[in-house]
């Protein structure tokens, strides 16, 4: 019975929404508009009829939108990201929670295992986050905004979604990069035109109250499905249909869960696969479906991406979207090279100085290590440190990595004043916080800094730079440091970002050799 109220309720929505809407000629998508020419018209209006020829499937997939929209839509607002991307989504996986494409993509948003890691979500045997609508759509926000980013493009920023930020510059270069007007054509890459596709189909189809509601629920504590579909008295299956995330029925303590809780009537069909005949489980064709790429991290403002378990040069420049022998060249290394799981490898050309000053050699260090560290070319850190080929540096050394090292000289000395190279624009003041460090100087003179004795090791010594400098001396007085205990979702870079400090003050400060953290860690925080 309820099979067939469904069935009528679905035949309604149809007859309503029988009219195949036409493709325009001018469109607005994230702030831009778009000059949709014919040739592209008609592709695009192709694919709006495949989306809509059958009103039982095309209606399920409006049904379910209208349910979860409104939660992508509030988190996308919290993102700050455009609100179009929510029919992005619908292109992606049918909003079906456990969709999984041929090359293991997965969730609402396709994310494979290492790239939702990447995006701060949790994925094992107990919880695997990219079927969890909240930390997935988040997840895909911020990858989206990191395109943006880099891009200044919304268009691009969607294209690199599917085919990567490093493989949507070699495709475009730079020519749009900041575009509020663009031209679509036979040429423009056939994702985006999918995408617009989705959007013409659906975007006013979306009328009326949704036949399922859901409410978020969220919870810090060690609990169960179970007990939470008792604690709100809805049936116990219906809470499990929609965290599919929990894949063992129990919410573990490690952080903050948004669990979804089903208000309303519920049809078994809801989440069935709107494309053809459903198979169990899932699976949705990858031409279809996207892929999503190691997300475009940056260091020293290069992107970067990150090797995962089994890459190997090879796959890492496929993945990057560029040459063999530009990612060899890129990275300083020979086609040998052995790659090691979590290393960052970037995909663009490093920078000829580093952010920071000086680095202190660690144990096991060497210089391309430190290169890839600071995102500085290794030919450059050999002429600033004075080193000819294979000659090697010792532990505990100070490395100069923004200008040449003075004759004869290892290191500074201790209180001694160092004036520094200025020829070029350096920003002392950079750390990972949101606002920016400005210091004015009273007088005019040269930049300066201050090597701490070992006296001073527990204290900072901040030097900070807005076109001229004065030299900041550290006082005598210890810092009493405090402790951050890593979560699940901590990176260095987030850890740093939270308490406005640089990365390398994080790594010097707990004597990490690499970026791994570990879950309960505590990590030392000086701050003055």
């Amino acid at each position: 019975m309820r099979f067939f109220a469904a069935a009528l309720f679905l035949l309604g929505a149809a007859v309503s929404y029988s009219q195949t809407p036409e493709v325009p000629h001018k469109m607005q998508f994230a702030g831009m508009s778009l000059t949709i020419k014919e040739d592209a018209r008609r592709e695009i209006q192709k694919d709006v009829d495949a989306l809509t020829q059958h009103p039982y499937y095309f209606n399920m997939k409006v049904e379910r939108a209208k349910t979860y929209f409104p939660i992508i839509e509030k988190i996308f607002l919290e993102e700050r990201l455009p609100d179009d991307f929510k029919y992005l989504a619908l292109q992606e996986s049918a909003l079906i929670a456990d969709a999984v494409s041929t090359s293991d993509a997965v969730g609402f948003w396709q994310f494979k295992d290492f790239t939702a890691e990447e995006m701060g979500m949790r994925v094992d045997k107990e919880v695997d986050e990219r079927m969890n609508l909240i930390s997935a759509t988040r997840g895909a926000a911020r990858y989206l905004k990191q395109n943006n980013f880099y891009f200044n493009n919304w268009i691009y920023a969607l294209q690199a979604y599917q085919m990567g930020a490093g493989g949507t510059r070699r495709a475009i270069g730079d020519k749009h990069n900041g575009a509020r007007h663009m031209e679509i054509n036979s040429d423009t890459y056939w994702y985006v035109k999918k995408y617009l596709a989705h959007k013409v189909a659906f975007e006013n189809a979306l009328n009326g109250e949704p036949q399922l509601k859901l409410i978020s629920y969220e919870t810090g504590n060690k609990t169960s499905l179970q007990e939470i579909a008792k604690e709100f008295a809805v049936d116990l299956a219906t809470v499990e249909e929609h965290n599919k995330w929990a894949r063992r029925g129990q919410i573990p303590d490690d952080k903050r869960y948004t669990v979804l809780i089903p208000q309303g009537s519920y049809d078994q069909n809801f989440t069935k696969l709107a494309i053809s005949k459903p198979p169990t489980p899932v699976i949705i064709d990858v031409k279809e479906m996207v892929e999503v790429s190691a997300p475009p991290l940056f260091v020293n403002g290069v992107a970067v991406i990150v090797a995962s378990p089994g890459d190997r040069i090879t796959s890492l420049a496929d993945r990057a979207g560029i040459s063999l022998s530009a990612f060899l060249r890129y990275n300083d290394v020979s086609i040998d090279h052995v790659v090691t799981p979590g290393n960052k490898y970037f995909v663009d050309k490093k920078k000829r100085k580093a952010v920071e000053s000086y680095h202190k050699v660690a144990e096991g260090e060497n210089l391309w290590i430190i290169s890839q560290t600071y995102g500085v070319q290794l030919k450059k850190l050999k002429k600033y440190n004075r080193l000819a080929d294979g000659e090697s540096i010792n532990p505990s050394a100070m490395l100069w990595l923004s200008s040449t090292k003075p004759p004869k000289q290892d290191v500074p000395q201790e209180g001694e004043i160092v004036e520094l190279d200025t020829s070029e624009e350096f920003n002392w003041g950079h750390t990972t916080s949101k606002g920016s460090v400005t210091v004015s100087a009273e007088t005019e003179q040269p930049e300066t800094v201050r090597i701490e004795s070992e006296a001073d090791n527990e204290a900072r010594s901040l030097l900070t730079a807005a076109g001229k400098s004065e030299a900041l001396v550290v006082g005598n007085g210890a810092v009493e440091p405090r402790f951050h205990e890593v979560k699940s979702s901590d990176t260095l870079y987030s850890v740093a970002r939270q308490y406005g400090v640089t990365i390398k003050e994080l790594m010097e400060w707990n004597e990490k050799k690499d970026f791994n953290l570990s879950l309960g860690e505590k990590l030392r925080i000086l701050q003055p």
